[in-house]
This record gives structure tokens, C-alpha cells and sequence, in this order.
């Protein structure tokens, strides 16, 4: 169920409005975004209508003056549509349908379509339609402005104006039911999740979380560290130069040469002004984030406002509850930046996923990270207790085996509960 699927955008002519707000700087940057999000949408850029502003219009958005110079223009360009940079309220969208005569839409909604459409698995639909509905619910009655021009007959407006409000009603109840059902089915989806992050703790399994803005580069990165370790084709994540190409959380076990193994997730890539909404109902997929022992925050260092996607990315994650996790900032996309890569400073690490560069550096990184409770150590394990030898020799990084007298004398490295299970064979 597309609720915003009735808004129409596709194969429109759209005109672009944004309020600079006491001179952001990243005012440009976001009217740039604001493009793309339509592209993406098959919606035709007509032009851009800007207006700097203390503080937006509560009634309109723009100052009332703006109006009118934003009519002329969908009137000259033979645009049909007219795209806010911001999330409007209910009145604001009525008035401005009403003063422009054509469509209004806002950045959430174009967001929020967007989703909708990238969405594959049952659980990212589900979260996208909750969004949806939740954002429209408070605008039924600028959707339904119509309703109250409908009808005819005697008796003037009023007895029309009630069928109107009784659809809404309706509408409204509606749509109450269907978030409260979402909210049933999400909560067991959750619930779901919760006992497989149970079951990784159990095992002890370090888990490492792809995190960033969107089209920064994670799903190739979690694409190169598969190939790296030869997984076949069909664990691979679906990666496109686009926005949200992303919805689904992907959780891979990477194997390394030295049976050390981690769980990698891959998550839904941060915009800017990312609906509140959309956050709320994507929390549980982002939650996969908070149980992670590393981020791996992925940055299009190619792009100028790369620190300001930093930053939203930040806010966001803090906005879900992940905070205080060691994070490796990777710079992806060197080789467009001009920089010099591959490179290792700190926590940082300068890569260029595409070509495969910069991912051995990364993975020694990884590994000091999460291995640093590994033991080295010599043990003898008794013949009879030949079970503990192959279970180490998988799980373990074995130096040196030879046969003694009274067992297999083992030199190996091994994590801390292996070390603590087996600690009476430890020899030195």
C-alpha cells in the first residue's frame, strides 16, 4: 500500500523552492540533494526558486511576496509540480495549493517515495508504509481539500462539508488501524531480531556495522571484503550509484585466512532532514548499529561537504541510541578526491573500494579492533580429548602442532572464552 503513490511524481516538471535560514552554508548542498531526491523520481528540473529568510513563513513556507514569483515561473517553465526543501505542515501544503494552483510537494514526501520503491524485503515496506501513514494522517484534510467543493444540491455548503468530514473520519480510522497493525507486525519482527543478536552474543561473534551517508560506497565495501575472502557471487549486496540503493540490513560472516570470523552488517545509508518519521519506523534496522562491537563509518571523501555528512550521519545514529562505539572512519573514494591513498592515520584509513584498494589496510585495522582479547598461548591436549584439537584447529589460529608423549602439543592463538574453556591443557 503506496499511500503517497496518489501524489503522482512521476514523469513531472517539477520547480524546485528552498528558504536559506540565517545563511546556512550547506543551503546549496541541500538544494543540490533536494535535485537528486526528484531525479530519482523521473521528475524534470524546471528551475529553482530561492528566498533567504530569519524564519519561515508559518503560513506559507516563503514570504507571501515569493508567491507570486514562484506562480510566473511554473507558469513560464510549464511546470506541474512545485517541490519544498523542507517537511511542510498540513496548512502550509493547503495554502500553498490553493495560492499556486498546481501540486505541492515536500522534501519528506519525495523521501519517503523514494523508500517505498527501493524497498524489497516484507519488514523495509512495512517501516516505509508506517512512515507514510504517520505523515499523512495530520494532512488528510489538506488530501482531502477537495471533498468539501464536492456535492451539490440545496442547503447550502454546510450539509456537504459534513459527508466530507465523515469521509475523513472514516479515512482517519482507517489509517489509525493500519499504524496500529504495522506496530503489531514490526514489534515481532523486532522481536525476531532481538533473540538472533542474543544468539551472536552467545557465540561470542564480534559483529562490525557499515554505517554513513547514503551512496558513500558500504555495500561495496562489503562486496570487495567478500570477494577478498572468496565468497561466492550469491552473498554479494546489491550496490548502484544511487540513493537509498540500501533499505535492507545485510548480515555477512567474513571468514579470515586466519579462522578468525566476524559478523559484517551493512545499513540503511543518512540524508539530511531525514524524515523523523522514517527514522522512528527504521529504528530497529538501525538498532543493528547499537549492538555493534566497530562502526565502520564510510565517507565520500570525493565530495566537498563530506564533513557535513559526518555530521548528519552522527546525529542520526545518536538520534537511535548509537553512541560510544569505537569507530574506523574510512574515506572511500580517494581516487576521485585526489588524495593520497592507501593510507592509515589513527582510526582513519583512506580507501578506494571500487578498485579493491585500501581493503587490506582496513581488515589489519579491523582486526586490532575487535581481536585484541585473542590469547597466544601453548596448550597439550590429551589423545582421548581429540575433539578440543579439531575444534581449535577451525576456531582457532594454530603456529605449530607436534605429537608428544602424553597429547598434541598445540602453539595457537585463540579469543579469550576459548582460552578460559580450555585453560587446564594450557602448558605456557
Amino acid at each position: 500500500m503506496n499511500n503517497l503513490k496518489d501524489i503522482e511524481i512521476l514523469q513531472e516538471k517539477g520547480v524546485l523552492v528552498g528558504v536559506n535560514l540565517q545563511s546556512d552554508k550547506h543551503f546549496d548542498y541541500s538544494m543540490e540533494e533536494l535535485a537528486n531526491l526528484a531525479v530519482a523520481l523521473d521528475v524534470e528540473i524546471a528551475g529553482y526558486v530561492t528566498q533567504n529568510l530569519e524564519r519561515v513563513n508559518p503560513s506559507h513556507y516563503v514570504g507571501t511576496g515569493k508567491i507570486e514569483e514562484i506562480k510566473a515561473f511554473v507558469e513560464e517553465k510549464n511546470a506541474n509540480i512545485v517541490i519544498f526543501n523542507d517537511e511542510l505542515s498540513p496548512s502550509q501544503i493547503r495554502n500553498l495549493e490553493r495560492d499556486l494552483e498546481c501540486k505541492v510537494i515536500d522534501r519528506t514526501m519525495l523521501i519517503l517515495d523514494i523508500f517505498s520503491r527501493r524497498a524489497k524485503t516484507r519488514e523495509a515496506q512495512m517501516q516505509v508504509e508506517l512512515a507514510q501513514l504517520q505523515y499523512m494522517l495530520p494532512r488528510l484534510v489538506g488530501l482531502h481539500a477537495s471533498l468539501s467543493r464536492q456535492g451539490g444540491g440545496t442547503g447550502g455548503g454546510f450539509k456537504n462539508r459534513g459527508a466530507g468530514e465523515t469521509k475523513l473520519e472514516l479515512d482517519r480510522r482507517k489509517i489509525e488501524d493500519q499504524i496500529a497493525k504495522l506496530r503489531r507486525e514490526l514489534e515481532q519482527v523486532k522481536e525476531q531480531r532481538e533473540t538472533q543478536r542474543k544468539q551472536r552474543r552467545k557465540n561470542a561473534m564480534p559483529v562490525v556495522s557499515l554505517v554513513g551517508y547514503t551512496n558513500a560506497g558500504k555495500s561495496t565495501i562489503m562486496n570487495q571484503l567478500l570477494a577478498k575472502i572468496g565468497q561466492e557471487d550469491s552473498k554479494r549486496v546489491f550496490e548502484k550509484d544511487m540513493l537509498f540503493a540500501t533499505l535492507e540490513t545485510s548480515v555477512r560472516n567474513i571468514e579470515l585466512s586466519d579462522n578468525k570470523t566476524f559478523l559484517l552488517t551493512d545499513t540503511v545509508g543518512f540524508v539530511s532532514k531525514l524524515p523523523h518519521h522514517l527514522v522512528k519506523a527504521f529504528r530497529s534496522t538501525l538498532e543493528e548499529a547499537r549492538d555493534a562491537d566497530l562502526l565502520l563509518h564510510v565517507v565520500d571523501v570525493s565530495n566537498e561537504e563530506h564533513s557535513f555528512m559526518i555530521n548528519v550521519t552522527n546525529e542520526t545514529l545518536k538520534a537511535v541510541g548509537v553512541e560510544d562505539i569505537p569507530t574506523i572512519y574510512v574515506y572511500n573514494k580517494s581516487d576521485l578526491a585526489g588524495v593520497k591513498y592507501p593510507l592509515v592515520s589513527g582510526d582513519n584509513v583512506w580507501t578506494a573500494a571500487k578498485e579493491g584498494e585500501g581493503l587490506d589496510e582496513l581488515v589489519q585495522m579491523i582486526k586490532q579492533h575487535i581481536f585484541s582479547n585473542y590469547v597466544t598461548c601453548k596448550m597439550l591436549i590429551p589423545y582421548d580429548k581429540g575433539g578440543v584439537v579439531s575444534y581449535l584447529n577451525e576456531a582457532a589460529t594454530i603456529f605449530s602442532t607436534s605429537y608428544e608423549e602424553e597429547g598434541t602439543l598445540v602453539e595457537l592463538e585463540l579469543k579469550e572464552a576459548d582460552f578460559q574453556k580450555y585453560e587446564q591443557y594450557v602448558v605456557s
